[in-house]
């Protein structure tokens, strides 16, 4: 029988960058609250591409990516997630293919439409766990070629070939990976790092933990013991978002008494 173990909470380039305490830059904001746009002078400059549903960094600024975007032949890419999260700080100003900026209102636009890997609850769990100071990065989708090579477990394709090493191999398989996604499926979303100054794209390790969002009915029983397969030996945990509040929870097999 299963219970349910509830944690509610209130609501290759970077590696080269300085591994010292002060390697994050990180502006947090309380969770629940709404953002505030924040003024600063390391502003980094991305382009929209809606090919691969990403965006790619064409003047990267500050040390924030050191945590944020993947390496593919040197050049990082980021999320549609990240990319807001770093537009609410003001870190970031996103430009469309034609090079004209577009207003937060439509960045959350490309959240709200769901067709770039992403929707609005999951981006509230990104935002809160950010905002905490954790790691958080796409399940399935390597922080870089070297993880990718290093440690498929948890960062390799889903076929289990790891090999991504060129430009074109690596945006196929980023392109594959995000159509393929649909936002009502339950899935494995984000691997979760504990906060960590030391943390190398190159080679993250193992996740603390993995997170599959529930956005309607709770999950059956072999739907849980299916996603725990895939998790291997790291923890499972299970996130569910009402009204702005964001709830972690996991599952765990008791044994109960036999009654005379």
């Amino acid at each position: 029988m299963k219970e349910a173990d509830w944690e509610t909470s209130s609501s290759e380039a970077s590696d080269t960058d300085s591994n010292s305490k002060d390697a994050t830059d990180e502006l947090y904001y309380e969770p629940g609250s709404l953002p505030k746009l924040q003024f600063r002078s390391d502003i980094s400059k991305v382009r929209w591409n809606d090919e691969i549903c990403m965006a790619e960094v064409v003047e990267k600024r500050g040390k924030l990516w050191t945590t944020t975007g993947v390496i593919r032949s040197g050049k990082i890419y980021c999320s549609i997630e990240e990319t807001l999260f770093l537009a609410e700080l003001g870190a970031l100003v996103l430009m469309d293919e034609k090079d004209i900026q577009l207003s937060l209102k439509d960045i959350y636009g490309k959240i709200e439409d769901e067709k770039n890997g992403c929707c609005r609850e999951l981006f509230e769990v990104y935002r809160h766990l950010k905002s905490l100071g954790y790691v958080v990065g796409r399940h399935g989708v390597p922080w870089s070629t070297k993880a990718a090579i290093k440690n498929n477990s948890f960062q390799g394709t889903p076929d289990g070939n790891s090999n991504i090493v060129d430009t074109e191999e690596a945006t196929s398989f980023i392109v594959k990976r995000l159509s393929n996604l649909q936002m009502d499926e339950l899935r494995l979303n984000f691997d979760v790092y504990l906060p960590n100054s030391k943390f190398r794209k190159s080679s993250p390790g193992d996740p603390a933990f993995l997170l599959c969002l529930i956005r309607d009915s709770p999950p059956s029983k072999g739907h849980i013991e299916t996603l725990d397969r895939q998790c291997g030996e790291v923890p499972l945990k299970f996130c569910h978002v009402d009204h702005g509040r964001v709830s972690f929870f996991s599952f765990s097999k008791v044994e109960l008494p036999v009654l005379p």
